[in-house]
C-alpha cells in the first residue's frame, strides 16, 4: 500500500494500520485534521476487495469528515476508521476490544463511532477499552445512542430546503424520492418522507429490507440498477458513495440529488456535470452531518435530544445558504461547500500556528 501516493490522500496527519493476529484485526485509522478538535469519524466495517481498496477509502472518507465537522460547525476535526472484513473474520468481542485498545493509544486525538456495518452494542465493546468513542446508549436527558435517526434528520431537511430552492414547494405532499439502500439511514429517511406525503421508490442489496419499506411506507421497489435512473422529482443516494459519475450522471431523470451516502460524486467534476444537466446537488458532508452532530454532542455533553434536534434542523438553512451562493456564483454546490469548509479549517490551523510561535 502507497499511502502518499493513493489520489485520496489529502496531507493527512496520521495513518495508522492495526493488526492483532490473535483475533484476526485488519484495521486503518486515518486521521485527516485536528485543526478544530480530536479527529472524529465512525469506524465502518465493511468487506474490501483489497487492502489498497480499504485504505483508498479511510483516506477519502476521513477528510470528508473534516469538511463534515467544519460545515456542521463542531469542535472536531476529521477521522474515520476501517475494519476489513477477512474470509476468516470472527466479530468476536477480543476483534472489537483489540481495535479499542488501538484507538486508547492515540490518546484522543481520534474518536470513533458507529458506521457501515457497525452497532450500538459493538460500540459498547469497544468503549471497554476506550473512553475515545461516542455513540453508547443515551442516558436520561442526554444525547447519545444510535445517529442514524439524527442523520435522517437532517436529509429529511435538507431535502425540504432543496425542494424549496430548486421546484418552489414548501411542502413535499406528492413528491416522489427514489432512495437508493434502506438500511439505518434510508429506513429513517423513508419515515420522515412518508409522513411527510411523499411518494417513494426504493432499492437494496436487502430483499427484506425493501420488502419492509412496501409493508410500512407503501413504497415501490425498484432493481439495483435501477434507482437512480427514475423519473422522480428527488434522489436520495443513502447506500455507499462513488456513484455519481460521467457514466451515471446523464442517465439521471431527476431535478435533485439529495442522500446520505458519503462521497456521491466520483470525483469532483462529477458536481460540475450535475450542474451542467440542470441537477441541484446538495453536498453529501453537508446534508449527511445529522449523526455526528448527535455524536458531538454526547461526547462534549451537556446537551439533550431536543437541543439534538435544533442543531440538526439548522442543515436545511446552512444547504439553502450554499444553493443560493451557487447561483449568484455560476460554481457547482461541491465546489461552493468545499471552498468554506477547507476555509474554516485553514483558519483553525492557523490559530494553531499562531499559538505555538
Amino acid at each position: 500500500m502507497a499511502a502518499f501516493s493513493d489520489p485520496a490522500f489529502d496531507d493527512h496527519e496520521r495513518v495508522t494500520f492495526c493488526r492483532d493476529a490473535a483475533t484476526g484485526l485488519k484495521a486503518i485509522i486515518a486521521i485527516h485534521s485536528t485543526a478544530l478538535g480530536p479527529a472524529a469519524g465512525g469506524c465502518r466495517l465493511w468487506n474490501y476487495a483489497s487492502d489498497d481498496a480499504a485504505l483508498h477509502d479511510v483516506l477519502r472518507l476521513s477528510q470528508g469528515m473534516s469538511y463534515k465537522n467544519a460545515m456542521a460547525g463542531l469542535k472536531f476535526g476529521g477521522g474515520k476508521a476501517v475494519i476489513m472484513k477477512t474470509p476468516d473474520f470472527s466479530g468476536s468481542d477480543a476483534l472489537y476490544e483489540k481495535f479499542g485498545d488501538f484507538v486508547q493509544q492515540l490518546n484522543g486525538s481520534y474518536v470513533t463511532a458507529e458506521d457501515v456495518g457497525m452497532s450500538v452494542r459493538i460500540m459498547e465493546t469497544i468503549a471497554r477499552r476506550t473512553r475515545f468513542v461516542s455513540g453508547l446508549p443515551p442516558k436520561a436527558g442526554h444525547a447519545g445512542g444510535d445517529p442514524s435517526p439524527k442523520t435522517a434528520f437532517g436529509i429529511f431537511k435538507g431535502i425540504e430546503a432543496a425542494v424549496r430552492f430548486k421546484l418552489g414547494r414548501e411542502s413535499l405532499k406528492g413528491l416522489t424520492v427514489a432512495v437508493q439502500g434502506v438500511g439505518n439511514v434510508g429506513y429513517y429517511l423513508c419515515q420522515y418522507l412518508s409522513q411527510a406525503g411523499a411518494k417513494l421508490t426504493v432499492a437494496d442489496i436487502d430483499p427484506a429490507r425493501v420488502k419492509k419499506a412496501g409493508d410500512e411506507f407503501g413504497a415501490k421497489a425498484a432493481g439495483l440498477d435501477d434507482i437512480l435512473t427514475q423519473k422522480v422529482d428527488v434522489v436520495a443516494p443513502c447506500a455507499l458513495g462513488a456513484i455519481l459519475t460521467s457514466e451515471s450522471i446523464p442517465k439521471l431523470r431527476t431535478s435533485i440529488v439529495a442522500g446520505g451516502a458519503n462521497n456521491q460524486l466520483a470525483t469532483s467534476a462529477d458536481g460540475k456535470r450535475l450542474a451542467d444537466a440542470g441537477i441541484l446537488y446538495a453536498p453529501d458532508y453537508v446534508i449527511n452531518g445529522g449523526g455526528i452532530i448527535n455524536v458531538a454532542c454526547e461526547y462534549y455533553g451537556g446537551v439533550d435530544d431536543a437541543e439534538v434536534m435544533n442543531q440538526v434542523a439548522a442543515i436545511g438553512p446552512r444547504l439553502t445558504g450554499i444553493f443560493a451562493e451557487a447561483k449568484k456564483s455560476g460554481e457547482p454546490t461541491n465546489v461552493i461547500a468545499d471552498r468554506m469548509a477547507r476555509d474554516i479549517i485553514s483558519r483553525a490551523t492557523a490559530k494553531q500556528a499562531g499559538k505555538r510561535s
